[in-house]
């Protein structure tokens, strides 16, 4: 009777750790990845959104990878440390999450972006959501017909909560799956992850 509770206690471990490892995997990636349409170089996108570097350093990474044009999301307000003191509840990053309305104003704009087949678009997670200036930029250009594929950066919360919002304000293009990393991701998990696309 011990051996079998013993068995069954092993059991119920193996089950508890498969579970933990399954919900590891969904937190870095949306199940529905889907596939990228066929795109020269020219014809692809890198734009990201980064206050500490560690959405830009991913974005530089794919750039490289697929040969994309690198476009950095700039706010024509700067963002201050102070800005970003998540602890503190009416800082400006947390106003702003907090605010269905607010559109941070982007400084400049991509050049050609009908030219663009393919956007990689990028982000740190703030409160489980994409910055409020992301929203500004997927409202500033039509992406009828494009492909839009977006990938953030967090120290632990999954990518799928950002996304019903930002897709519906580009509903006009295709979305593929999006994808979390760390900031330490190395250019071998970058290229693993848009060979997948790539299928």
């Amino acid at each position: 009777m011990k051996k079998f509770k013993f068995v069954v206690f092993v059991l119920i471990i193996c089950c508890l750790s498969f579970a933990l490892v399954a919900c590891n995997a969904d937190a870095d990636e949306d199940p529905d990845a889907g596939k990228l349409p066929p795109a020269q170089s020219s014809e692809i996108l890198v734009a990201y959104f980064s206050c500490t570097n560690n959405t830009k350093g991913i974005a530089e990474k794919i750039a490289n990878v697929t040969g994309g044009e690198l476009y950095e999301i700039e706010p024509v307000q700067p963002y201050t440390q102070e800005d970003l003191a998540y602890g503190n509840s009416s800082c400006r990053a947390n106003t702003e999450q907090n605010s269905s309305t607010a559109r941070p104003e982007i400084s400049g704009s991509v050049r050609d972006m009908e030219s663009y087949e393919v956007i990689y678009l990028g982000y740190p997670i703030w409160w489980g959501k994409a910055p409020k200036i992301i929203y500004t930029f997927l409202e500033s250009y039509d992406f009828s017909g494009k492909t839009i594929v977006p990938f953030c950066t967090s120290g632990g919360s999954a990518i799928n909560g950002s996304l019903p919002e930002i897709k519906a304000l580009a509903n006009a293009a295709t979305w593929l799956g999006g994808r979390r990393f760390d900031a330490n991701a190395s250019q071998a998990d970058i290229k693993a992850w848009v060979d997948s696309l790539n299928g």
